[in-house]
């Protein structure tokens, strides 16, 4: 993927390509404790350095929500949308929708040629709606007070 990018291979660009492949949605703190784990000592700015080589060569997207970190995925080539947890941040892929799309074509171009939407949906991942089922519904304590005790 490199060579055909017309990039140089080096060892921080195949651990951070290989980072982005095996942890989507990462932020640049996982990526960079990924590659650290594959390579040892690696600088932060070089993990940045590499990232933005990957990103304006297209072997990598660089996403960023509103209100979250930038994130990279090795998704590419496709115009895929996102959905993200609200309360965790949790990000994953949704494809884009298929027949009636009125969201996805611009009701007004201004003479652009668009050849993508983005759209980002908000909501709350499984993970993160059970624990608010489970806190909504606390479990009855095995130590309750019996309410109807007379007070001494």
């Amino acid at each position: 993927m490199l060579r055909a990018a017309t990039l140089r291979v080096t060892r921080p660009r195949l651990a951070v390509l290989a980072a982005v492949h095996d942890h989507p949605h990462a932020d640049t703190d996982a990526i960079a404790h990924a590659v650290r784990a594959d390579l040892g000592t690696v600088s932060h700015q070089a993990v940045y350095d590499v990232l933005r080589v990957l990103t304006d060569t297209g072997l990598i997207r660089r996403i960023q929500p509103p209100g979250s970190l930038a994130r990279y995925e090795a998704r590419v080539g496709d115009n895929h949308h996102h959905v993200v947890c609200r309360t965790c941040g949790t990000i994953a892929d949704v494809d884009c929708a298929v027949g009636e799309t009125p969201c996805l074509v611009a009701s007004e171009d201004h003479g652009f040629a668009i050849d993508e939407a983005e759209v980002v949906y908000w909501g709350t991942c499984p993970r993160c709606a059970a624990a608010a089922e489970d806190a909504s519904h606390p479990r009855p304590s095995s130590t309750t007070t019996d309410a109807t005790q007379e007070m001494d």
